[in-house]
């Protein structure tokens, strides 16, 4: 319908459901195919912030008045809103109840704060049987998020990504920045915002993951297409503090005949923290250098923090301008530091990334001091933003207040390096981020896992947190091999960990080596080079690069796919195998494409694994040859230079031959 009508509560304007009590408006309408978009206020009108959402597809949608209750139905999705204002989502198709607001003396829980804002409370219905995956990367060691209560609120390891796919067949976007929590408790999912001044959720329907994966992908951003060189090897450690140091360990890469892609600098390269620039003692010629590791074939990157030392020349324009986060009392410092000057802490400030000239002004920086050398490739690490204490009502965004918008620091920081590249020009664009929002996919953000510990248990977190950081729509994603904090190279302990972790990291989408190594300081740690971890490691390692560079053709085809349909190259079992029961209780395996079964060996001395092959599809060992029949559990063989990995008889990768 395109007209206006109105009954009682509720109002129809062109293909939106309107209801109205008292104060309270709810406007449901839809927003992609299969998809519904769903605010609600108490202030006299919607506001249309799209925070990570754009703006949708046409539609052919069918909205109606049906007695007391208004319909709205959009392709597979129907939502039926009671003349009480309670709201129900329903498959068009079979007429099951996807989803449903929890009945309550107020079904949506505004609770007025200061000003324009509320503590909201939004309340749904749980079911027993759900499954729930996604909502960002957490290292609560789960896959399915069942019986978790999620922090909302971006934390060093901790992302924030308020986007689940349901066993139900539907997929929930809580499209609101605050800070906050989900609850999915036995008996109500309890969406929590601190501090906001709508409503605003979107929900999609699909019978399959891969389809609700998709949807979601057309309505924050598909990622754009990954370069190909990003599916090398990169390397990095917590230091290189000079050039020429940089530039050896790239030089030794090709004596021994290594595979390499990427070259990290990391922090400290800089005069100051938010200077932006080399220091041209420890790096005198960044163009030479740049020069010299393109003709190894290898690229540079560097890492670019959004802070601020108020001794930095930048600081004051900065702040004159308005560009800096602010507090909402006191000295406006967020994060004490240790910074290359002067001696002892400085009190450091963030740039404003939600500020549209904040994020011009580091660009130009940027632009000046390192593109313009032949640097492309940026580590965005704490963008969090990481702040002590963490005390997010206290801090001022151009966009509001913290608790408001703060998680949405991430995704303006990865705009700003986004929107510079393609300025220039610029086509084959990946950023590296710690930190990440709804929509970061469509910047080119590429998520690592954070500062974690270099240890067997933190391995197997990884797992099941990259697993759902894939079910939240983010398709470039990896860890730091071995771990970051810790580590003894000279450790047996660490080394048969290096190789566990090179062995699952070879299969990640990014493959990138860094961590502190002992004994190390906080500028400074041990050796972390592929050949750092004695003589059978290496062997190991060297035979895993090169199994790397196999994979690329194949990697390269997944990436494609995920840049055309949303669907990530790490995924799930069940994601690939939804009428198999058994797979959707798998959690330490994966899927890479449709072709290639994972299973990492994550216990130290373990020398064998349970394996689970999915039912429908024949399988065949990458190592012995060996073929099964699906929907089997076996014992797999996996001495320290294996990981048991499988291929679909049929598929792609067998055209490339044994992967031994």
């Amino acid at each position: 319908m395109t007209q206006t009508q109105t009954h009682s509560r509720f109002s129809i304007e062109g293909q939106a459901l309107c209801w109205r009590r008292g104060n309270e408006l709810l406007r449901v309408e839809p927003w992609g195919a299969d998809s519904v978009r769903v605010r609600a206020t108490v202030l006299p009108a919607i506001t249309e912030q799209h925070w990570a959402l754009l703006p949708p597809e046409a539609v052919n949608a069918e909205v109606c008045i049906d007695g007391d209750d208004g319909v709205l139905r959009n392709g597979k999705i129907t939502v039926r809103v009671a003349s009480s204002g309670w709201t129900r989502f329903y498959s068009s198709e079979t007429g099951a109840v996807l989803l449903e607001e929890r009945p309550h003396l107020r079904v949506r829980d505004f609770r007025a704060l200061s000003g324009d804002a509320f503590h909201l409370e939004a309340r749904f219905n749980a079911c027993d049987s759900e499954r729930i995956y996604g909502l960002g990367q957490h290292k609560h060691g789960f896959l399915d998020q069942h019986g978790c209560v999620i922090e909302l609120l971006q934390e060093n390891s901790e992302i924030t990504i308020p986007f689940y796919v349901s066993s139900r067949g539907y997929g929930f976007l809580w499209h609101n920045p605050a800070v906050g929590r989900a609850e999915f408790a036995r008996n109500q999912i309890c969406w929590v915002a601190e501090r906001t001044q709508q409503l605003d959720y979107w929900v999609t329907a699909g019978n399959t993951p891969g389809e609700i994966l998709h949807h979601y992908a057309a309505a924050t951003g598909f990622p754009p297409e990954m370069p190909e060189w990003a599916l090398g090897f990169w390397q990095c450690k917590l230091r290189y503090s000079t050039q020429e140091e940089l530039l050896a360990v790239a030089r030794e890469h090709t004596r021994r005949g290594l595979p390499l892609s990427v070259i990290v600098i990391d922090y400290f390269h800089w005069t100051m923290m938010g200077d932006w620039q080399f220091d041209p003692i420890a790096w005198p010629n960044p163009r030479a250098m740049v020069e010299e590791l393109a003709a190894l074939g290898v690229r540079v990157m560097i890492s670019v923090w959004p802070t601020v030392n108020p001794n930095s020349p930048n600081y004051g324009a900065m702040q004159e301008r308005g560009l800096l986060v602010r507090t909402e009392r006191g000295l406006s410092r967020q994060f004490a530091f240790v910074d290359t000057t002067p001696d002892g802490q400085v009190a450091v400030q963030y740039y404003d990334a939600t500020h549209p000239e904040a994020r011009r002004f580091i660009w130009e920086r940027i632009r000046e001091n390192y593109y313009r050398y032949g640097i492309k490739i940026w580590w965005l690490d704490a963008c969090e933003p990481e702040a002590y204490p963490v005390d997010p009502d206290h801090l001022r965004y151009y966009l509001g207040n913290g608790a408001e918008v703060g998680n949405l620091y991430p995704l303006a920081h990865q705009q700003a390096f986004y929107d510079g590249m393609r300025g220039e020009g610029e086509t084959e664009i990946i950023s590296l981020c710690r930190s990440a929002w709804a929509g970061s996919q469509r910047y080119a953000a590429a998520i690592w896992s954070g500062d974690i510990p270099s240890t067997f248990a933190s391995l197997r977190q990884q797992i099941r947190a990259g697993l759902n950081m894939a079910m939240s729509g983010i398709p470039w994603w990896t860890t730091d091999i071995g771990g970051f904090h810790g580590g003894n190279v000279e450790a047996a302990e660490f080394r048969e960990l290096v190789v566990r972790w090179f062995q699952y990291g070879v299969f990640c989408p990014i493959c990138r080596l860094h961590g502190v190594r002992e004994p190390g300081t906080a500028k400074s740690g041990g050796p972390n080079e592929v050949w750092s971890f004695g003589e059978e490691a290496y062997a190991i390692i060297r035979e895993l690069l090169f199994l790397r560079e196999r994979l690329r053709p194949y990697l390269a085809a997944q990436m494609q796919a995920a840049h055309e349909t949303g669907l990530p190259p790490m995924r799930p079992l069940f994601v690939d195998f939804p009428a198999d029961p058994a797979c959707v209780s798998i959690d330490d395996q994966f899927m890479l494409g449709p072709d290639l079964l994972v299973t990492p060996v994550a216990e130290a001395g373990a020398r064998e694994r349970q394996v689970y092959l999915p039912a429908g599809a024949a399988w065949r060992d990458a190592w012995t040859g060996t073929e099964y029949a699906g929907g089997v559990t076996l014992t797999a063989q996996a001495p320290l230079d294996r990981i048991p990995v499988y291929l679909r008889v049929g598929g792609a990768l067998l055209e490339l031959g044994d992967m031994g």
